[in-house]
């Protein structure tokens, strides 16, 4: 389903990056977007303070239709980042769907075409979801202590949000353009950190738990690589506590 600049991109991802310098692999992106012309890259650039907006500049002239680029005059955290890449991605252009990728590409960017399929072969789900469940078979490398962090947080989001959901915070996910869509990312997050959850519970707002839970496809990845330099410290765990508790108050309580 090759397309032109012309053409509607089947996805739009954005991939919020932040000091990204020496963490992007553009030969990855280019390799990706050479041989697959169905998705849209949107690199938001978030108050970056290195080489960052510079190295994305170029790579935006070099590669042409297949990517765009936002910049933030400061730096508003992942959320904001996201935010704003999203809802330009929905004004600007018809992708069926959207959604957002970490730059560091732990999860390989082969995969937004396999989250695609489900969105395409499933009319019923509205969301993919990156689940990093290590299984035989599959390329999952995460720090020990960061795995039980995450899963202890993940476990709190599940009771909080009554939702059997295995990952909240992997950062690989697309979303069915549907008017709710626009709805969910109109306004700012409380949470700068754990937005994730936030989506799920403005989600909540207009739904039950039972009724989301069947919209919502966990893909187990087959490669996720805990790639160095992540500005997420284990100390950052309270802080997600903490966040996720306001969001309970202002949504769900």
């Amino acid at each position: 389903m090759s397309l032109d600049c012309a053409g509607a991109h089947v996805a739009t991802v954005i991939v919020p990056c932040f000091n990204e310098a020496k963490r992007l692999n553009l030969v990855e992106f280019e390799s990706f977007l050479s041989g697959e012309r169905t998705v849209r890259i949107i690199f938001v650039d978030d108050g970056s303070r290195d080489n960052t907006l510079q190295i994305l500049k170029a790579f935006k002239e070099k590669m042409g239709c297949g990517t765009e680029l936002i910049a933030l005059p400061i730096n508003r955290g992942k959320a904001e980042a996201v935010r704003a890449g999203i809802s330009y991605a929905l004004a600007s252009n018809g992708s069926k769907y959207v959604g957002y990728w970490d730059a560091d590409l732990a999860t390989p960017l082969r995969t937004i075409i396999d989250f695609a399929h489900v969105l395409q072969t499933h009319p019923e789900i509205e969301m993919v979801f990156g689940a990093r469940v290590k299984l035989c078979g599959r390329r999952i490398e995460r720090q020990p202590l960061r795995h039980y962090l995450g899963r202890t947080f993940a476990t709190v989001a599940s009771v909080m949000l009554r939702l059997p959901i295995y990952d909240t915070q992997c950062g690989a996910k697309l979303f069915r353009v549907r008017e709710e869509t626009v709805d969910i990312f109109r306004e700012p997050f409380l949470s700068p950190w754990v937005f994730d959850v936030e989506i799920l519970a403005r989600y909540l707002q207009s739904s039950t738990p039972a009724a989301l839970e069947a919209k919502i496809y966990e893909y187990p990845l087959e490669q996720w690589t805990d790639v160095a330099g992540s500005k997420v410290k284990p100390t950052d765990f309270f802080r997600a506590l903490w966040e996720t508790l306001s969001i309970r108050r202002k949504y769900l309580s």
